[in-house]
């Protein structure tokens, strides 16, 4: 089982977004993710969150809210327990990115990025401000078969 940390940054109207286009074998090539990574040994959930935010971003967080687990299941990699957090209060300039492109995107346009199917969900659950949550999706063959919310 693997656990990771996925961040959603706001700046006003527009959250920062990562196109994954630069990392080589890569599950997410091509989609447009939040930022965030794999637990270190010994790293708590908001250990974790920090510093992949600064690693990724340049930036570093001054406050943020968790927001839920969510657990991806799928046939071609090990279960993963990813720690969903959101933003809006940080400082530092934004660096540059060796995994992909960040760009601040406006909150209406992110339905039309590609994303993962199960993120637009969770993505939505963020919108409506939803109680802090425990989502389960499901992949076969990269698709999603199955989502169950707490």
């Amino acid at each position: 089982m693997i656990n990771t940390t996925l961040c959603y940054i706001s700046d006003g109207d527009k959250v920062l977004m990562l196109h994954r286009v630069r990392k080589k074998n890569d599950i997410n090539e091509g989609k447009w993710i939040g930022v965030g990574g794999k637990f270190e040994e010994g790293e708590s959930p908001v250990d974790c969150l920090l510093r992949e935010v600064r690693e990724e971003t340049g930036l570093t967080l001054l406050s943020y809210r968790f927001r839920g687990i969510v657990t991806f299941i799928s046939d071609d990699s090990p279960t993963e327990y990813m720690h969903l957090y959101t933003s809006d209060s940080f400082s530092g300039e934004l660096t540059s990115c060796d995994e992909g492109v960040l760009e601040w995107i406006p909150r209406g346009e992110i339905k039309d990025l590609s994303l993962w199917e199960g993120d637009r969900i969770f993505l939505k659950l963020l919108e409506d401000d939803h109680h802090v949550f425990s989502l389960k999706l499901t992949y076969t063959d990269g698709k999603l078969i199955e989502s169950v919310l707490d």
